[in-house]
């Protein structure tokens, strides 16, 4: 498994080690032990798989008093996603890192508690899966717009398809 930082504190790409042949591949895509040495520690106690057409965005989501870590990855398909830090203490507040992950790649991202996250379907369809490190609560749920310029998110769609929840999202300054 090969682990790489990025510019955001915590986020980490994650590269698993994929067994291939004639008869296709093999891969683990979480590991407790392994995982806990790359510096992910915290439990999983829910599991997530959406399914989405080319053009779906969504996102940004994030908890405000239970924030969720996510480890995700796509098993069908192609998405371009972003995490985005909404910590108005950090140095990098209202940064962000996009990447690919696809089903070709078996590329993960590690987004840790406190960073919102979402993602846009580049492939026809695109199944996605999240562990996630504390329970979905709607109750306690908020967002960042997909295209606020301050955080000037380089999306590589112009008029996505999305929920009208996360049409309304606010922007960075709001949720400060």
């Amino acid at each position: 498994m090969k682990i790489t930082t990025t510019a955001l504190p915590g986020v980490l790409i994650i590269e698993p080690k994929a067994f291939g042949d004639a008869r296709g591949f093999f891969l683990e895509t979480f590991q407790s032990e392994r995982y806990a040495r790359a510096g992910i520690t915290q439990p999983f106690v829910q599991d997530n798989h959406s399914r989405s057409q080319r053009g779906v965005l969504r996102g940004l989501h994030l908890q405000r008093s239970r924030p969720q870590g996510k480890l995700v990855s796509v098993s069908r398909g192609a998405v371009f996603d972003v995490a985005v830090d909404i910590n108005p203490q950090s140095a990098t507040f209202g940064e962000h890192v996009g990447i690919e992950l696809n089903d070709d790649n078996h590329l993960q991202l590690w987004i840790p508690p406190g960073y919102a996250h979402g993602f846009c379907v580049l492939s026809d369809v695109a199944d996605f899966q999240y562990k996630c490190t504390d329970f979905y609560d709607p109750t306690d749920e908020t967002g960042l717009i997909w295209n606020d310029p301050d955080v000037n998110i380089a999306w590589p769609l112009h008029s996505p398809l999305l929920s009208a929840k996360d049409q309304q999202l606010p922007r960075l300054r709001e949720i400060k």
